[in-house]
């Protein structure tokens, strides 16, 4: 290729018309589409980086000169990669280290560097190299996390990350009461927050390289990415469980919600830490700060008509769904902890995130700009939501954290007039005082448990004596559990169930018997894939390779038979406080009857319930497909049906 005075460019040689423009503006790397792939040896050296200089850590040379590299230079590291099939290639094609960050997927395929294993290898191999230098320009500071191995965080998410309103979220269990029945659930908010913050920014940079078009500034990555590590700032002890059962048992006409209170700890983090100056020197202002508070908050009506919100104009839109989707429930927050609650509780998870990462774009759908993904990933996404309702189902919403989630809500309740925080005026504030007073706040973790464990006052007798129970494992009982068909029932139909309940039992043996109402707990457990009965692929779009600027709605009929056919399903269950044989023993058969009165399935955990399964008969195949008659005379669909008790 020559330039504009015609004489040959050794930089640009043979590259054909793709070479993307090297300006002086350039400074620092592009992050990799797609990081799944880590060549073996092949890794940065963090450490001289950051000024030590232990061999031992490093695999690759200190040289940080990339730019200077010549087309002989590329080609001698990508051998040193085991990349030498790509070394031909560049070397041909005139490669030089300052073209290197330049190079997006459409590049390799002109090169007819296709198949997807090599060019992961060559994004991972672009990333190593030039990330050297961005670190040492902007001193980002390294994390070792155990589910996305060595990460770099911006100094300014830093500087939120040592302040103690941050350093708080150390003490907040991610999974609540979950911990008590998982042992490895001892993971916390703190390092979930890192990760979302991580994962905000990869997916973001992905498409501000694979889209130029979009506009994606520094400085809009920066923001998600403060968004994201700053998103569960307002969690209270034992996450979940303060805002979903402590405050509405105390302020039941309350709607606050923890999205509320970690705007409002933002606000204090930043103001209290004297952060201003530092926003200012990265170049973030008032209305960044604003976008940043929006994304955690996360839009209430994503497809209004008339864009109301302040942080970003409605060109950049799709932003917002990066740290909280509305639209579909596609998010990196998700993302984060469909991987870390996994991999700590010890349950598959079959979801790849950085697929999704990796066949993302932002297409115009309906008028408005969307995160889309290429259709083969539709699968995946389902896998996504399946996962989700797998880790409800057999942790979140598991029988014996439902019912420990289930007392300590009523210790802390039994606790709420006794156990006062500070606030900022001085004045002594309750717990559930404390949501609208951050100072207050931000002394609220999961230590409340102890505080109430170890306290010596009578006030706080009846709650200690509760929290005893727990760790005596003295839970109530789950005596049976079945589910609902086409009704979904409500919080506020409990009182009336446990009364129907009571009056299937027998009146005698009831007034012998230490059963009241109080003593029976009904809980509604609902699962679903996010969005209650709709299926959220609905609302997602996808594209395809051939015509990647196009996005399409993709049925589940079209995708599998195996996905289901409804998405949302509840559950009841029954405990009983009064967990001695009789009492058990009555509100079984209680349950069992008004079951059976509501035409629900039998539940399971009654003596009265059972599975109905016909035996196979002696002789007889098991896989026969025919309807053929047995010795006597019956045909097998007519075998005597046998009670299974459980």
């Amino acid at each position: 290729m020559e330039n504009k005075q015609g004489s040959s460019n050794p930089k640009k040689e043979a590259m054909g018309s793709w070479p993307p423009p090297v300006d002086d503006e350039f400074i620092g790397s592009q992050e990799s589409e797609y990081d799944g792939y880590s060549p073996p040896s092949k890794r940065i050296c963090y450490n001289a980086v950051n000024g030590n200089t232990n061999q031992n850590n490093c695999a690759w040379s200190h040289d940080t000169d990339w730019l200077q590299w010549d087309k002989d230079e590329v080609a001698e590291r990508l051998n040193q990669a085991g990349l030498m099939d790509v070394a031909a290639v560049f070397k041909k094609e005139c490669i030089v280290g300052e073209i290197l960050p330049r190079i997006k997927d459409k590049h390799l395929d002109e090169m007819g560097i296709r198949p997807l294993g090599n060019k992961l290898r060559v994004q991972k191999f672009i990333e190593d190299v030039t990330r050297q230098t961005l670190q040492k320009d902007l001193r980002n500071k390294v994390f070792n996390d155990p589910i996305h191995g060595h990460i770099e965080l911006h100094p300014l998410c830093v500087k939120i990350i040592d302040t103690p309103e941050f350093q708080r979220l150390r003490f907040l269990k991610q999974l609540g009461t979950c911990y008590f029945v998982y042992p490895g659930a001892s993971h916390n908010r703190f390092e979930h927050s890192l990760g979302v913050c991580h994962l905000a920014g990869r997916l973001v940079r992905a498409l501000q390289n694979r889209q130029p078009e979009l506009k994606i500034t520094d400085t809009d990555i920066l923001c998600v990415e403060i968004a994201g590590l700053c998103h569960d700032l307002g969690h209270g002890p034992f996450s979940h469980l303060f805002d979903g059962k402590f405050i509405p048992a105390v302020l039941p006409n309350s709607e606050w919600k923890h999205e509320e209170a970690s705007t409002n700890m933002f606000n204090y983090l930043v103001r209290e830490n004297s952060l201003e100056p530092e926003f200012d020197k990265y170049g973030l202002t008032e209305q960044d700060r604003v976008f940043i508070k929006e994304q955690i908050a996360g839009p209430s009506k994503p497809d209004q008509e008339n864009w109301t919100l302040e942080g970003r104009p409605k060109d950049k839109s799709f932003l917002y769904e990066v740290v909280a989707n509305k639209r579909n429930g596609i998010d990196v927050d998700k993302w984060d902890y469909f991987a870390r609650d996994c991999h700590m509780l010890g349950i598959r998870n079959n979801f790849d995130h950085d697929r999704c990462i990796h066949f993302s774009r932002v297409l115009l759908v309906e008028g408005k700009l969307q995160i889309c993904y290429r259709y083969k990933e539709v699968g995946n996404l389902y896998d996504m939501f399946h996962t989700r309702q797998t880790l409800h189902r057999r942790a979140y919403q598991h029988k014996t954290t439902n019912i420990i989630e289930k007392m300590v809500t009523e210790a802390l309740v039994k606790a709420n007039d006794h156990i006062k925080f500070t606030g900022e005026d001085g004045k002594k504030l309750k717990m559930s005082e404390s949501i609208h007073d951050m100072k207050a706040f931000s002394q609220m973790t999961d230590h409340v448990f102890n505080l109430i464990l170890n306290s010596t006052e009578a006030d706080l007798r009846e709650s200690r004596e509760i929290l005893k129970k727990v760790l005596r494992r003295e839970l109530y009982k789950c005596v049976g559990q079945t589910q609902t068909k086409d009704k979904i029932l409500k919080e506020g139909d409990k009182p009336q169930m446990v009364r129907e309940v009571i009056e299937k039992m027998d009146k005698d043996e009831l007034e012998c018997s230490p059963l009241t109402e109080d003593s029976i707990d009904i809980q509604l457990v609902n699962l679903d894939y996010g969005m209650k009965e709709k299926n959220p692929i609905d609302s997602v779009r996808f594209y395809s390779k051939d015509r990647p600027d196009v996005a399409v709605q993709i049925r589940k009929e079209q995708e599998s038979s195996f996905i289901p056919g409804h998405f949302k399903e509840q559950q009841i269950r029954i405990y009983s406080k009064q967990v001695d044989p009789r009492s058990l023993e009555m509100v079984r058969k209680a349950f069992n009857s008004w079951c059976n009165d509501k035409n629900f399935p039998a539940p399971k955990g009654g003596d009265e319930n059972s599975l109905e399964l016909t035996p196979v008969e002696k002789g007889k195949a098991s896989n026969s497909s025919n309807d053929t008659e047995g010795s006597d005379g019956h045909h097998r669909g007519e075998s005597a049906k046998v009670k299974i008790d459980f």
